[in-house]
């Protein structure tokens, strides 16, 4: 099965707050595009994935995803991140209903093409399926085969939003960098440990507070 990924990026200017004790605010709009960029390309090499259509309204992300080869979708309904995931959902299948949409986060700088593809692979035998993240409590990963709504709850405790609302939840062993998101400090020292795409080990070295 051949799969859309839908990936949301906020306007760089506000992401990555969270990060604030480990990259200065100078630094955070650059590492928040390099996580975009090393996820959607890691995603375009996986063998599972069709396409990617990122969903933002920032021009910079949209030019540097697009020139990596990603579609944009701008975020419409401007109503936070399940919307803008539900309505990049519904411009993909109206131009191919029957498409298997997967919304995957945008910082996952560590992303393997082929642990994503044994998730995608995984989540093929589900109407829908999720993967929970590293710490046990987001959700990295959305899928929704032909037929099926997407249904995005992210946010806060997704896991069990996730699976209260149907989805089946993904156990697997050794998909690690599809599990780790990186929302801090720690969660950037995690990635960086498993080893980052080119583009987030740049704005890395660039950081005020060793990583290593």
């Amino acid at each position: 099965m051949q799969w859309t990924l839908v990936i949301p990026v906020k306007p760089l200017a506000r992401a990555k707050s969270r990060l604030s004790d480990t990259a200065a605010d100078g630094l955070r709009p650059g590492l928040a595009l390099a996580f975009a960029q090393d996820t959607v390309a890691a995603a375009l090499a996986c063998p599972a994935v069709k396409d990617v259509a990122v969903v933002t309204d920032d021009s910079l992300a949209g030019r540097e995803l697009g020139t990596l080869g990603a579609h944009i979708v701008s975020d419409e309904p401007r109503g936070g991140l399940n919307a803008a995931l539900a309505h990049a959902a519904s411009v993909v299948r109206a131009a191919r209903p029957e498409s298997a949409v997967a919304a995957l986060n945008a910082d996952l700088p560590a992303l393997r093409p082929l642990e994503l593809a044994r998730v995608l692979d995984a989540a093929a035998e589900f109407p829908r399926a999720f993967l929970p993240d590293a710490a046990a409590i987001g959700t990295t990963l959305l899928a929704a085969r032909e037929g099926t709504e997407l249904q995005p709850a992210f946010g806060t405790d997704s896991r069990a939003r996730h699976r209260a609302s149907g989805a089946a939840e993904l156990v697997l062993d050794s998909v690690d960098s599809v599990r780790q998101d990186v929302d801090t400090g720690a969660d950037l020292r995690a990635a960086l440990t498993l080893g980052v795409g080119p583009r987030t080990a740049a704005q890395a070295a660039r950081l005020l507070i060793p990583w290593q």
